[in-house]
């Protein structure tokens, strides 16, 4: 195990598999991320604009470094439908040296 402080999780949500995809392809052309998982089918409860609101949601879960942050949350807020998008950076306490390596790579080529 390697210490992960150079990396980050970010979580977005989307309105269905096909946003999901646009935002996952993007940011993987633009190196970015080096990774997008895109989890179909949760269901979110939320307050907006002063109501609890319900709805159907695909999750990605995307990997990159830190230093792609900013450049990864313009991209988000650019081409995103929502008003407000999730945008939630977490911190990986760990992780594999290699996958961590890998990872460092994908985001480093252009």
């Amino acid at each position: 195990m390697k210490p992960a402080a150079n990396f980050s999780i970010v979580l977005i949500t989307a309105p269905d598999l096909k946003t999901a995809r646009a935002l996952a392809k993007a940011a993987l052309d633009a190196r970015l991320i080096a990774c997008a998982n895109l989890v179909p089918k949760i269901e979110s409860h939320y307050w907006w604009q002063g109501k609890i609101e319900r709805g159907a949601e695909v999750l990605l879960i995307l990997k990159t470094t830190k230093s792609k942050l900013a450049a990864l949350e313009k991209l988000v807020l650019a081409k995103h439908p929502y008003d407000t998008p999730e945008f939630l950076v977490l911190a990986p306490s760990a992780g594999s040296r290699k996958y961590l390596a890998w990872l460092e790579n994908q985001t480093l080529k252009r």
